[in-house]
């Protein structure tokens, strides 16, 4: 069973589609039993970064995703904020993040001479930086749908395990042992997303 975390801020329904369609048993919950009880993690997000961060404290879950994510080391998938959340911060916000993944997220900026629009929307291209388990199968042709106005650099590059290039090349794909992160959206990504999610049903 796989627990898509409900904290008001994602696109719940279409991730819980993409699952089911990937071989997944999902459901959408914040019911702390639930997750305990959950042999994966997927934590979406769509949004400002504190008001995720708050609604993840304020329902109690952080401590809950720590001990599923960070002691029982259970697979966790954060996507889009849910990937900024599971850094030390953002320039959005004031709040600490999570801080399972060194790194942070700023908001892209770029000379006007580049003519790139922010947020990023649209779709774009990956590069595997470190090969893991829920990059099995990819090739230079994996593309993926963005949406976002703030970026992810990680602090060490082995926490690195997608590269995407947008003005500047930024971490996409973020991972920490059994914490996984992708700042696109896979239940919009076709078939390029169905197949990410089923190598993390399959982790």
């Amino acid at each position: 069973m796989i627990a898509i975390i409900n904290y008001k801020l994602g696109n719940l329904g279409s991730v819980f589609n993409m699952v089911k369609k990937a071989g997944g048993i999902p459901i959408i919950t914040c019911d702390h039993q639930e997750i305990l009880k959950a042999q994966k993690i997927i934590l979406p997000g769509v949004g400002h970064f504190d008001a995720g961060m708050k609604a993840i404290y304020e329902s109690g879950l952080k401590e809950i995703l720590y001990r599923k994510a960070v002691e029982e080391k259970t697979p966790l998938l954060g996507i889009c904020l849910g990937m900024q959340l599971l850094t030390e911060g953002s320039e959005e916000g004031n709040l600490p993040g999570l801080g399972w993944i060194q790194g942070y997220a700023k908001r892209f900026s770029f000379p006007e001479s580049l003519n790139l629009k922010v947020p990023q929307m649209g779709w774009n291209t990956v590069r595997v930086s470190h090969p893991c388990p829920l990059t099995q199968d990819f090739d230079q042709e994996y593309r993926f749908y963005f949406v976002h106005s703030y970026c992810v650099t990680v602090n060490s590059q082995e926490n690195s395990m997608l590269k995407t290039m947008h003005g500047i090349e930024f971490d996409s794909g973020i991972q920490k042992e059994n914490i996984y992160g992708v700042q696109f959206h896979p239940e919009k990504s076709h078939r390029f997303g169905l197949k990410l999610l089923k190598n993390f049903i399959h982790l």
